[in-house]
């Protein structure tokens, strides 16, 4: 995403966008129906810890670790191959995430730097730190060109800059931007997907939106499968009004299916089946 251009706040630029809007009404009032639940007011909790789990479930998935949800109960050692080792990194990153809400509207590349470290779990010297010139980036699953070291860096803080000044735009479009904006870079090493997705995570929670963190988007986006993300992903990158519709409204999607996720796992509670 351009942060050049005729208007100081870009983001809310992007509000206007046909079809937007109603994206973004829509996903309001699928968040409003689920926090409006009987459940919510005693076991509110619960639902968080749950939709927790799922998201990082989601969010693995879309990384090449594609578990059923009682085999991610299941398991205690993530450490053992490469499908064990991501789904372990999804898990702690959707932990981390609401660790650092109040770190990411001041200092929102200290707090990328922090996801990396969560989710790489390395003391090499490329974990942390945006890649530099030559350095390889281990993202099979995203196969778009590869911006430079000197473009990731400029657009690293021209997003930042972003997410400091504040926007007007709806959590929404802050969300799938950010979101966007780190799978097209992928300015770090490795888990990139993973790091793009708990940061979306960080905004929808941050922004009011979803402050309980029981509307997993990354359970949406797994859903709606891995072919359809990434084509809405080259919508993103292609910059057109049309591609950053498409995205926003892809992303929008994935919330509401998360809320859905929450919304049955509050029906089953209710029920007293879980």
């Amino acid at each position: 995403m351009s942060t050049t251009g005729a208007t100081a706040d870009p983001l809310a630029a992007l509000g206007s966008l046909p079809g937007v809007a109603e994206s973004v009404e829509s996903v309001r009032k699928a968040v409003d129906r689920v926090y409006g639940h009987r459940i919510m007011r005693r076991r509110s909790n619960e639902i968080t810890s749950e939709a927790a789990l799922r998201a990082a479930r989601g969010s693995a998935a879309l990384s090449g670790a594609d578990w059923a949800l009682e085999e991610v109960r299941r398991r205690t050692d993530f450490g053992t191959d490469g499908e064990a080792r991501v789904m372990g990194a999804a898990l702690r990153l959707t932990a981390e995430a609401g660790q650092l809400l109040s770190i990411w509207r001041q200092s929102p590349l200290r707090v990328l730097a922090r996801l990396h470290l969560v989710a790489a779990a390395s003391d090499e010297a490329r974990v942390g730190r945006p890649r530099q010139d030559g350095e390889p980036v281990d993202e099979p699953l995203v196969e778009l060109p590869l911006p430079d070291a000197r473009e990731v860096s400029g657009r690293l803080e021209g997003l930042a800059d972003l997410i400091i000044a504040g926007t007007s735009a709806p959590a929404l479009v802050t969300a799938a931007v950010v979101h966007g904006e780190l799978l097209a870079l992928r300015p770090f090493a490795s888990h990139n997907g993973l790091v793009a997705r708990a940061a979306e995570r960080i905004v929808l929670i941050g922004s009011g939106l979803d402050p309980k963190a029981i509307c997993p988007a990354e359970v949406g986006h797994a859903e709606l499968g891995r072919a359809g993300y990434l084509a809405a992903l080259e919508g993103y990158v292609s910059g057109t009004p049309e591609g950053m519709a498409a995205w926003i409204a892809h992303c929008g999607r994935a919330v509401e299916l998360g809320v859905r996720e929450s919304t049955a796992v509050c029906e089953a509670l209710q029920r007293g089946a879980a």
